[in-house]
């Protein structure tokens, strides 16, 4: 089988569950070593309650042909992603994928809520946990990642520039955070590409997670039971979809084209020609403009 990643070194930085998971375990099947992070572990959950661990994470990567390594870290606290990257470099010597997934906003965040009805400690809770994360673990990890030329940092957001750019996203605490992912890929593209480094941001489509299909009341092999509730969940994809667009990103040898750049897992399988896992190739973004917000009947024809 092929091994395109065999002998890089990845970190996936909230892989718990969800398309953290999903990448961590795409990267491990292209060969790579994934450091896997996150706040619930078999030994204690985090404030989401669920059953998700790290550790389940890694074995889910070593299983798939790569090597997983579980390493409890809460990503707010500085000294905690230190020790984190220190350990890499003392066990591994380098660093060739950073994805910065950590977001942890599920039960912050209130549906079209406005700023000053929203609850404001969880709204700066939400965006502490979906920005602060990213630029305290960019910080610390980047130093060992341009110690080789070549590395890729994958910032995962909701929603392209194009789409977040003219459509506001939920309300006033989420439409900033995913913004602001946005802008830290932007800006991270202008100091990684001068010295040999590449950063994208990246989302996934209409994502059949754990927690989504909790939510519809269905399993991964019957999720097409919650299209009479909600016929536009046809274009949703799974978890392993995202982690093939940022295992086919980290494998291809040209990637600095991409820099700086707003990715999507559709159009990256248009580009690459990987498939989600039934061998579809949703495009969710422009379903969504074309289809769902121009308010004509779900029909996927054309698009996955």
């Amino acid at each position: 089988m092929s091994a395109p990643l065999k002998g890089k070194v990845a970190l996936v930085a909230g892989a718990t569950r969800g398309a953290g998971r999903g990448m961590a375990v795409e990267l491990g099947a292209a060969g790579a070593t994934v450091y896997v992070t996150g706040r619930s572990t078999r030994a204690r959950r985090s404030e989401y309650d669920r059953p998700e661990t790290i550790e389940d994470t890694a074995d889910l990567v070593t299983e798939a042909g790569g090597q997983g390594v579980a390493v409890p870290t809460d990503h707010l606290d500085p000294a905690q992603v230190r020790a984190l990257v220190d350990r890499i470099a003392e066990e591994q010597g380098r660093l060739d994928v950073l994805v910065n997934d950590i977001w942890g906003g599920e039960k912050l965040f209130e549906w079209e809520s406005t700023l000053w009805e929203h609850d404001l400690d969880n709204g700066l809770r939400l965006l502490r946990l979906a920005v602060e994360t990213h630029a305290i673990t960019s910080h610390h990890a980047l130093p060992l990642m341009l110690r080789n030329p070549g590395g890729l940092v994958v910032e995962v957001t909701d929603g392209t520039a194009d789409y977040n750019a003219g459509n506001y996203r939920v309300n006033f605490f989420y439409d900033l955070a995913k913004a602001s992912v946005l802008r830290m890929a932007f800006a991270l593209g202008h100091e990684l590409g001068p010295r040999g480094a590449t950063a994208v941001a990246l989302t996934p489509g209409w994502l059949r997670s754990e927690m989504m299909l909790d939510i519809y009341g269905v399993r991964e092999d019957n999720w097409r039971d919650a299209l009479e509730r909600v016929p536009h969940f046809a274009i949703s994809e799974t978890p392993r979809y995202v982690g093939r667009a940022v295992a086919a990103l980290a494998a291809d040898p040209d990637v600095a084209r991409w820099n700086g750049q707003s990715l999507s897992s559709g159009g990256l399988a248009r580009e690459y020609g990987f498939t989600d896992l039934d061998g579809s190739r949703p495009d969710a973004w422009r379903y969504l403009v074309e289809v769902q917000d121009a308010g004509k009947p779900a029909d996927t024809t054309g698009y996955r």
